[in-house]
């Protein structure tokens, strides 16, 4: 089966896991596609090449305004990097077609499931979220110490004061 047939396809969309793995997949044998056609690997032309007719300016549009970065919007000619090298910028895309596909809000897609979904597609990369992760142990870590030691040492001035 060629790469051309695998992302001509019909998309079905859904807010689970296993859809994300499928979406993260498509995405990068698009990107080789586009590749092996010396064509621009781009927002716009990925959606034209998933949705065909139904990616219309208008849908497009909506994909760039609801797929933002840092506060920057991705826009439809712009390059993308591999998706596993750069994961964010791909994660914020699958989330924003997710979102206009559905119908669904912002926050209703499932982060945690498209994070875990990148895992299981690309296994040798790093998954999104571990430095995330790493700084919440050692902040709740550092709060339980310091919680202990308050509590030891006001513990210590309530009984001095009952005594005086």
């Amino acid at each position: 089966m060629s790469l051309s047939l695998v992302v001509m396809k019909k998309i079905d969309i859904h807010n689970t896991q296993t859809c994300f793995v499928q979406l993260w997949l498509r995405l990068e044998l698009t990107r080789q596609l586009f590749k092996a056609r010396y064509k621009r690997y781009c927002l716009r032309h990925v959606l034209q090449a998933w949705f065909g007719t139904a990616a219309t300016d208008d849908f497009i549009w909506e994909v760039c305004n609801c797929a933002t970065l840092d506060e920057e919007p991705i826009y439809g000619y712009d390059t993308l990097p591999p998706p596993s090298l750069q994961p964010r910028v791909h994660r914020e895309i699958l989330r924003a077609i997710v979102q206009i596909s559905l119908g669904l809000k912002m926050h209703q897609v499932k982060l945690s499931a498209l994070d875990k979904a990148y895992s299981i597609a690309f296994p040798l990369s790093r998954p999104i979220n571990v430095e995330k992760k790493k700084r919440t142990k050692k902040k709740n870590y550092v709060r339980q110490k310091t919680n202990i030691i308050d509590s030891l040492h006001f513990g210590r001035n309530d009984e001095n004061e009952l005594q005086n």
